[in-house]
């Protein structure tokens, strides 16, 4: 399990299938943008952080079944996951990409079970925000998204996040 995310992604959709929109086809490109990055209130701290974005998908296929385990989908396959996260921080005034220990990448479960038919809604991640290892303190993320039929999203870039580290310098002495 990844360490550095929460592997529960929430799924909050106002679905439209084309029943609520008949005339909305989007093309089978998963289409995605940016919604926002905001500190977990519930939690109290800098160290966990949630990233909303929208989705659009002409053919349905975005999401994978705890059972999709055979290629290209199996453990050893770069399409195991189907949200690819890389993280950034801000380093002497520019945004450098930094591998983490455990990667942030994530399989977003089945959006819908009926194929063919076009959707939309919006996706929450739980990210954990601190890079231990890190003294710079302004970060964010880029991601992608990739089908059924491994069809890749546009690639989306976060807003900066601050992360308070005196604060959890408090909390873990």
């Amino acid at each position: 399990m990844n360490r550095f995310c929460r592997f529960w992604v929430f799924v909050i959709a106002a679905f439209a299938f084309t029943a609520c929109r008949p005339h909305d086809k989007y093309p089978v490109e998963p289409a995605i943008e940016f919604i926002s990055l905001e500190k977990i209130s519930e939690q109290g701290n800098d160290k966990d952080v949630r990233l909303a974005f929208s989705f659009k998908d002409g053919d349905g296929d975005i999401g994978l079944d705890d059972d999709d385990l055979y290629p290209p989908f199996d453990t050893s396959s770069l399409f195991y996951y189907n949200c690819f996260i890389s993280y950034f921080e801000k380093q002497n005034g520019e945004f450098v990409e930094v591998e983490l220990p455990l990667p942030l990448n994530m399989r977003i479960p089945r959006l819908s079970k009926e194929a063919s038919e076009s959707i939309e809604g919006e996706i929450y991640l739980d990210l954990y925000a601190v890079n231990p290892f890190s003294r710079f303190d302004t970060i964010r993320y880029e991601l992608f998204i990739v089908d059924r039929a491994l069809n890749f999203s546009n690639v989306i870039t976060t807003s900066e996040f601050v992360v308070d580290k005196k604060k959890l310098k408090q909390e873990n002495p």
